[in-house]
């Protein structure tokens, strides 16, 4: 279903694909200098220290968030000139794509390259070697993983829209909510094999999320209340 942001609200708009290939090199960006950074610090490290390399772990999932939120702002202010642009030269002197619809497009854009990273590593894990849980493990890794996924697409497009609106009109604690949640998500992931303990906190945040995320895009409390309650 989160693939299907794509196919139903972009897919038909050429600016709109541009918008989100650009937000998919952006995360794409942010993960390579994560990746090379976290890299450096363990080959840098004793490898038979297992408390380090876990300190490591952790140091680089926190320090990637904040990457992708330090490039996901870049992204603003670049967006924020195109649209400056694209005004300059309409002959009606309004943009074709509006801010709220660039928040929403590069929000998908990060997701759906955060998803399709996660499905490549759940596919190189499925070649093997070995069947998952034959040692007692839990059988469960690649359905949760592929819910897991789910949950961060759209919690990337939520996350997208709340961002923008926070430096759109200078409310920097939405920003740091943002932030705040994208740690939190990522944290949760520590609490593996229990699944529970990670799938259930994310998909309530994103419930959360996506709700305050209509409501900034202009929706009404009213009809998200006929919405949950099954109202027509």
């Amino acid at each position: 279903p989160a693939f299907g942001l794509f196919i139903f609200t972009i897919a038909r708009d050429p600016l709109r694909i541009i918008i989100l290939i650009a937000g998919a090199f952006f995360w794409l960006v942010s993960l390579l200098l994560s990746s090379l950074i976290w890299f450096i610090a363990v080959k840098a490290s004793d490898p038979q220290d297992e408390r380090l390399q876990k300190g490591l772990l952790i140091f680089g999932v926190m320090f990637s968030v904040l990457l992708q939120e330090a490039f996901r702002f870049l992204y603003y202010k670049l967006l924020r000139k195109a649209i400056e642009g694209l005004v300059a030269l309409s002959e009606d002197g309004c943009s074709p794509i509006s801010i709220q619809q660039m928040a929403y497009v590069a929000g998908v854009g990060f997701g759906l390259m955060s998803g399709a990273f996660s499905m490549v590593n759940l596919l190189a894990d499925a070649l093997g070697p070995g069947t998952v849980g034959i040692h007692g493990d839990s059988q469960l890794y690649f359905l949760t993983s592929a819910f897991m996924t789910m949950v961060l697409i759209f919690l990337h497009t939520f996350w997208g829209i709340l961002f923008f609106h926070g430096c759109e009109h200078r409310r920097w604690w939405e920003i740091a909510a943002v932030v705040i949640m994208h740690l939190t998500v990522s944290g949760l992931s520590f609490c593996n094999p229990l699944y529970v303990g990670s799938l259930v906190p994310s998909y309530l945040l994103m419930a959360a999320t996506a709700a305050w995320a209509y409501l900034l895009s202009g929706g009404s409390a009213q009809n998200l209340r006929r919405f949950l309650l099954c109202k027509c």
